[in-house]
């Protein structure tokens, strides 16, 4: 029979040691139980929490004057991205993580600088021994990445691009005309077709450097800034992904609720003819 005081006695020592064994570390994560739980599923585990942030500075005059697109903003903004998206895996490989998934990105766009903030949750299969090499970095929730893993496929890391376009001022004839009745304002109009196609080439072209296959789960943002009206902003970043094994597997879902009911004795097979 166990001896209940030397059990209280062990388990005493347990908590006062942290609740678990010097070769274990604890984990930190903003996974939820359902997310912790289908990562286990798939043979990994989550490992911390972790971080990437940058800010960087943005020239002086940038946004007051200006023709055609504000590179000093634009490379900026670039910067700051892949800055904080290097600190993130950095940490991730310090924590002993394979990839980082689930980062939530927030980029923010001042007049003197451009802040960016990456937070994630560094995971890693089961057991397995320190990655060699650059981790990944994914803002696919685990669900996402979960199927991504069944299908073949792993991300490699967050493809971005941002472009600021100077709108050119209306003349004189243009505002008279637009005061008085529905004119579309071209300059606006053309300067976001232009800002949009300089920040997805940027990203296209971010994923180009990782070797990818393709990008997923893409965010945009465009519009006016508040503080310069005549700017035209777009913004663009996903996960970019290759395939990892020979083939893409086909998923084949499975029906996981019944249309029989045994109450009023129906067949769903019998709509059938079964």
């Amino acid at each position: 029979m166990p001896d209940p005081r030397a059990e209280m006695a062990a388990a005493a020592t347990w908590l006062a040691d942290g609740g678990r064994s010097p070769d274990q570390r604890a984990v930190t994560s903003d996974l939820s139980i359902d997310e912790a739980l289908l990562l286990h599923s798939i043979g990994w585990e989550p490992i911390e929490l972790v971080f990437g942030v940058s800010v960087t500075s943005v020239p002086m005059g940038v946004w007051t004057w200006g023709r055609g697109e504000l590179s000093g903003a634009s490379d900026a903004h670039n910067l700051a991205v892949h800055t904080a998206s290097e600190r993130l895996a950095k940490e991730c490989s310090s924590a002993g993580g394979h990839g980082v998934v689930g980062v939530r990105v927030s980029a923010e766009v001042h007049p003197h600088h451009v802040n960016v903030e990456l937070t994630g949750t560094a995971v890693r299969p089961v057991g397995a021994k320190p990655h060699v090499g650059r981790p990944f970095v994914s803002d696919l929730s685990t669900r996402d990445f979960a199927l991504l893993s069944n299908a073949g496929w792993m991300p490699l890391g967050l493809a971005f691009g941002a472009s600021f376009i100077y709108a050119p001022r209306r003349d004189a004839a243009a505002a008279i005309r637009q005061s008085t009745q529905n004119v579309e304002m071209t300059n606006l109009t053309e300067a976001l077709y232009a800002a949009r196609e300089s920040a997805m080439e940027r990203m296209q072209s971010s994923g180009l450097q990782m070797s990818a296959d393709g990008i997923v789960g893409v965010h945009v943002t465009e519009g006016p800034m508040s503080f310069a009206r005549h700017v035209m902003r777009f913004t663009a970043w996903g996960t970019a992904v290759h395939l990892a094994q020979d083939a893409h597997h086909h998923m084949r879902p499975e029906v996981v609720l019944s249309l029989d009911d045994a109450v009023i004795q129906f067949s769903a097979g019998a709509l059938r003819g079964d």
